[in-house]
């Protein structure tokens, strides 16, 4: 068996933006990214807002068909697959949201949340989906179990809903998920609780996730692999750590400097901020995408596109600096 659960090969996804009565332009949101995730790595998609992460994710769960390119999960197509027959990927691949007030439904109990993809998915009777949520709820620590079962959204707190929307996607037991900003919404005290149970269920389960997040701080200590997006374009590539420690393009580089440092001595320190806006999707740059806000860019930079090359064992970098 492949060590390879799911591979992006050249994915773009092109929306069309209205302009006029009669005129729309394509907007960029992914172009031509190439990715792979091996069974239990996590791989974090980390960049800013508006960069194409989420889109990405939803590609790779085939909630969006691609423009151009394929996806491929354990080893079959599934690029131009119809909904009807992508029923047996959808039990294998599942998401947790970034919304946890707006994911699940209100107007259900905690018990009928979990039940709901097993009916759909024709798993058990009732007495074994019962065992099944059960297991699910203590996977995530929430118990005792009976005090869970019967409440509703709203009686829970937003670190116990995110873990309810966590249960719901492992109840199936699958073996990709992809976490899109996870902690985001959630208070801080409950965040690294909610990443902690995720790692401990992903060495428990053997699941593969794409994690999306705009942090990368969190992104070091979550993740296996962490691939940075910019403008609908993977810029940089490599293990985590060695990411962090060693960034090499300067958006990377951007990103990791204006983490703050938990160093008292360095409050007054002031943080360098990436200068200028993102460019719009509908109409970017030539060349590098990141060039317009790169202190370093020369001749080359605004008008080839630079490809994204190993530089190092592992390393990945779209940049003429090397």
């Amino acid at each position: 068996m492949s060590s390879e659960l799911l591979k992006i090969e050249d994915v773009r996804m092109y929306f069309e933006f209205r302009v006029g009565l009669f005129k729309t332009i394509p907007v960029k949101a992914v172009d031509g990214v190439n990715l792979e995730i091996s069974r239990g790595e996590t791989l974090a998609l980390v960049g800013e807002s508006g960069c194409g992460k989420t889109t990405l994710g939803r590609l790779s769960l085939r909630l969006l068909k691609p423009t151009h390119g394929r996806i491929v999960f354990d080893g079959l197509d599934i690029t131009d697959k119809e909904e009807k027959e992508l029923k047996w990927f959808r039990r294998r691949a599942q998401a947790v949201f970034q919304d946890p007030y707006s994911s699940i439904n209100p107007f259900m109990t905690v018990k009928e949340i979990l039940e709901e993809p097993l009916i759909l998915h024709q798993v058990g009777d009732t007495e074994e989906r019962l065992e099944m949520i059960i297991k699910a709820l203590t996977d995530v620590k929430l118990t005792p179990v009976e005090e869970f079962v019967g409440k509703y959204p709203h009686m829970l707190s937003g670190g116990q809903r995110q873990r309810v929307g966590i249960a719901r996607a492992l109840i199936l037991r699958p073996e990709y998920i992809v976490a899109d900003e996870p902690v985001s919404m959630i208070d801080a005290s409950s965040r690294a609780e909610i990443l902690y149970l995720l790692k401990e269920l992903q060495e428990k389960y053997k699941i593969s996730f794409l994690y999306i997040t705009h942090d990368i701080a969190t992104a070091r200590h979550f993740s296996d692999k962490v691939a940075v997006m910019y403008l609908g374009k993977i810029v940089e590539l490599a293990e985590a750590r060695e990411l962090v420690r060693e960034p090499l393009h300067p958006y990377t580089k951007a990103l990791i400097e204006a983490v703050p440092e938990p160093d008292p001595s360095n409050r007054l320190k002031e943080r360098k901020v990436i200068p200028g806006e993102p460019p719009s999707p509908v109409n970017p740059p030539a060349g590098c995408r990141f060039h317009p806000r790169c202190p370093y860019r020369f001749e080359p930079c605004d008008k080839n596109e630079p490809e994204l090359k190993e530089v190092k064992a592992d390393h990945h970098v779209s940049c003429y600096l090397y």
